[in-house]
């Protein structure tokens, strides 16, 4: 008897953003005119919202209560069927701004 594990779809979620020092506070928002085809649209505030999460995760220090002024525009998101979710989002967020601050020479643990 032979026995495969399936493999279940990857994590899928693509997102650019742009980063901008902001008066106060952390805010996210997504660019007019941002479209992105997937189905069904109502999921893609949640995955916005969780790319928020992990953006303002990786730029402050929560737990602190510390939070870096930042103004976060989403541009640009793409998604797939089979592999986006708010973690696949949330982890793209992430490293999206861990790729920012590794650009302004600030090192995360």
């Amino acid at each position: 008897m032979l026995h495969r594990k399936q493999n279940c779809a990857p994590h899928f979620a693509e997102i650019e953003v742009d980063f901008e020092p902001a008066a106060d506070g952390f805010v996210f928002e997504a660019a007019r005119g941002l479209a992105v085809r997937y189905e069904p649209a109502e999921d893609l505030p949640r995955f916005f919202a969780a790319a928020a999460a992990g953006i303002q995760e990786q730029l402050g220090l929560a737990e602190h209560g510390i939070v870096t002024a930042t103004r976060v525009v989403l541009r640009y998101a793409r998604a797939d069927p089979f592999g986006s979710h708010e973690l696949a989002f949330k982890i793209a967020g992430y490293l999206a701004a861990r790729r920012a601050l590794e650009r302004a020479g600030v090192s995360r643990p």
